[in-house]
């Protein structure tokens, strides 16, 4: 008990700062709403139909998402460092979100899909596609597969898609209209109804991940140690691969392709998971992942709503402002190694 004492203090902090983080997301926008009548209406009292209408018709859902595609882009995060072995893997920057995006773009515009459960499975096959191509360009050449190649070929691969995506939108004005504003990434304009399409894919992924954590350690001492412990790293590889397909693809068809977020979370909850006493234990950096980056997401999508009121900066805009210099550090760093 004593040994798990540190990083279930360290869950608990991070639970109460999410739980606050939603209350301030109720209460605060273009109109602040008091704490004490945000609680009073969340536990039924009777309030002015204002104030329950915001909270609940407006406000609600969009924390809800908040928190959803936050734990989703979190968790992919940290999962696709460990099965790569990779500090640079991200769902932004390996191409997997610009997939998704490309394949929804493609979905709008050239078979007139307009609803959200179609565009989750055109997401996901989109991410699935994307992330064996630029494996697959990874691997070529003699030094096989590295960070740094894996890393670029996300990019050319995002960059490629991106150009494309454009190129289907300036074709397609409605198409075009739609993606402005879906393309910044965006927590607000979606209902509850959006939360519920989406939630048992990002719960199939997230279990799917826990369920491989255990495995991922014995998976970073290399596969030749992972197999003699009696792990199967073809198969745990291909769980992995199913989990990141079903939380991107999720996340990406509702708010966006918000780059960088997976990409940060999973370090800081490392360095929160070292100080915390249990090291790079994935039983524990999945869990701690997965609360950071909805508090990550859902601070963005405050400062947004803040910053320029009545009107909104868009979460994935700031998030981009973070995610881009801890980035440049990163690849600046000298020990660039495997995890």
């Amino acid at each position: 008990m004593v040994r798990y004492r540190g990083p279930a203090l360290l869950i608990g902090s991070l639970g109460a700062l999410l739980v606050l983080l939603c209350l301030l997301s109720l209460a605060l926008g273009a109109l602040s709403i008091p704490l004490d009548q945000v609680v009073q209406t969340l536990t039924g009292h009777d309030v002015d139909r204002t104030t329950g209408n915001v909270i609940w018709s407006v406000r609600a859902p969009r924390t809800a998402l908040g928190l959803a595609a936050g734990a989703a882009l979190g968790v992919s995060g940290a999962l696709m460092q460990a099965l790569t072995r990779n500090p640079l893997a991200d769902p932004g920057l390996l191409g997997v979100s610009a997939g998704a995006a490309f394949a929804i773009v493609a979905a709008m515009a050239l078979l007139g899909v307009t609803s959200l459960f179609g565009f989750i499975w055109f997401a996901l096959a989109g991410a699935l596609l994307t992330s064996l191509v630029v494996y697959a360009l990874a691997r070529l050449g003699r030094s096989g597969l590295t960070p740094v190649k894996l890393a670029l070929a996300g990019i050319a691969v995002t960059s490629l898609l991106f150009s494309v995506t454009n190129a289907i939108i300036l074709i397609d004005p409605e198409s075009l209209n739609r993606y402005r504003f879906w393309s910044a990434g965006s927590l607000a304009g979606q209902t509850g109804e959006v939360v519920l399409q989406i939630l048992p894919f990002v719960a199939a992924g997230t279990l799917i991940a826990l369920a491989c954590a255990p495995a991922l350690n014995s998976l970073a001492l290399g596969d030749d140690v992972a197999t003699s412990l009696g792990r199967r790293p073809a198969l745990v590889r291909a769980a992995g691969v199913i989990a990141i397909m079903l939380l991107t693809g999720a996340a990406v068809a509702v708010i966006g392709p918000v780059v960088f977020l997976g990409l940060v979370v999973p370090h800081v909850a490392r360095v929160l998971a070292v100080r915390a006493g249990v090291g790079p234990d994935h039983r524990w950096l999945l869990p701690i992942s997965a609360l950071l980056a909805p508090i990550l997401l859902l601070t963005a999508d405050l400062a947004g709503r803040l910053a320029a009121r009545p009107a909104e900066i868009q979460a994935g805009v700031l998030i981009a402002f973070i995610g881009g210099p801890f980035f440049i550090a990163l690849v600046r760093r000298r020990r660039l190694a495997e995890l």
